[in-house]
């Protein structure tokens, strides 16, 4: 008896990381200072110290049950951009600039050219953010998951100047709101899909023209990355005074989240196209509006606030660095919460 015949092959993994080499290193910044393998990963803050408080913030995140639709499908390729989408994003939200990530695989059995697919997503999703892949750890747990099943996470770490986070604090009557438009369901509200939906190829393979795509192509499209926006806003001398990534809860839980105490969002529906594929999901699984509006993004992926003196300039300045931007409602003095109207 060995390891192996216990189920973990430890020369797969071996294979893994030599698979996977070619995809970390077009993610290398400058300040990394470790090689892939090491026991950590080592940054340099040297570039930073010209700040007047620097501030690390932090984020992670899974890519959750969208993973299933990746086994059905056996397309593994785009979940690692929503893992890294989820964390840095977040890291984003606050203002500040992600620097490093680190993913975790644990998986019932190591498949070396499974295991590169997935972390050539989460490159690309580094590269997208500009953030370093500098560790990451591949666990085989044979028992625990299904042979051909894996989960996937990560963790974020970035940087921003105490005085430029985005905290909210400023908001008051009159500031606008501008949506950023997503991808599509992004990496939330896939247990309700799953519902909604037979989980067999037949039913994702069906190409559907109002999504322009197949229904399984459709919902693994991966998560927008919207640090290149928030970061074209900061220097174009825009005021983002408080940002909301809208994840898991939708509207209802994460819009409230980027306000203070005495005001409220009053957001309009019909400012933008809600996407077909929300669409979609209401009428096959009869959803009713609210719960759709409190379980996925209904096609905006994040929410900024700003003066409304800044609004115009904010979209065409989110536009030219490649993202849809709408301005969809304005904030209004109240009990904290959202009003859709």
């Amino acid at each position: 008896m060995d390891y192996k015949n216990a189920g973990v092959d430890i020369e797969a993994g071996y294979k893994s990381v030599e698979l996977i080499k070619k995809h970390v290193q077009g993610t290398m910044r400058p300040e990394v200072l470790t090689n892939l393998g090491g026991f950590s990963g080592a940054f340099s803050m040297g570039a930073f110290k010209n700040m007047e408080k620097p501030t690390l913030v932090s984020g992670t995140d899974g890519v959750g049950t969208k993973l299933k639709l990746a086994f059905l499908l056996d397309k593994h390729d785009t979940v690692g951009i929503d893992c890294v989408a989820m964390c840095v994003n977040d890291i984003a939200c606050a203002g500040g600039e992600p620097l490093f990530f680190l993913d975790y695989i644990a998986c019932g059995k190591n498949y070396p050219e499974k295991i590169a697919q997935i972390v050539s997503g989460v490159a690309e999703g580094c590269r997208q953010s500009n953030a370093a892949l500098i560790g990451g750890e591949t666990a085989e747990m044979p028992g625990f998951y299904p042979l051909d099943e894996y989960d996937l996470a990560g963790f974020a770490v970035g940087i921003v100047d105490e005085k430029d986070i985005i905290t909210g604090a400023g908001l008051k009557k009159g500031d606008v709101l501008v949506g950023l438009a997503s991808s599509g369901v992004h990496s939330n509200g896939f247990s309700l899909v799953r519902k909604v939906f037979d989980m067999d190829k037949d039913t994702l393979d069906v190409y559907h023209d109002e999504l322009g795509a197949t229904l399984g192509e459709s919902l693994l499209t991966p998560t927008k990355i919207y640090v290149k926006a928030l970061r074209s806003l900061k220097e174009a001398g825009i005021l983002v005074k408080a940002c909301s990534h809208i994840t898991g809860g939708g509207f209802y839980e994460n819009v409230p989240r980027m306000l203070p105490e005495g005001v409220c969002a009053r957001i309009k529906k019909d400012s933008y196209e809600v996407p077909a594929i929300f669409r979609m999901i209401a009428a096959a699984g009869s959803v009713e509006e609210k719960v759709m509006y409190n379980t996925y993004n209904m096609g905006i992926g994040m929410v900024l606030a700003l003066d409304p003196a800044d609004a115009d300039q904010a979209v065409k300045t989110a536009q030219a660095a490649g993202e849809a931007a709408f301005v969809i409602g304005e904030i209004d003095d109240g009990e904290k919460g959202i009003m859709l109207v």
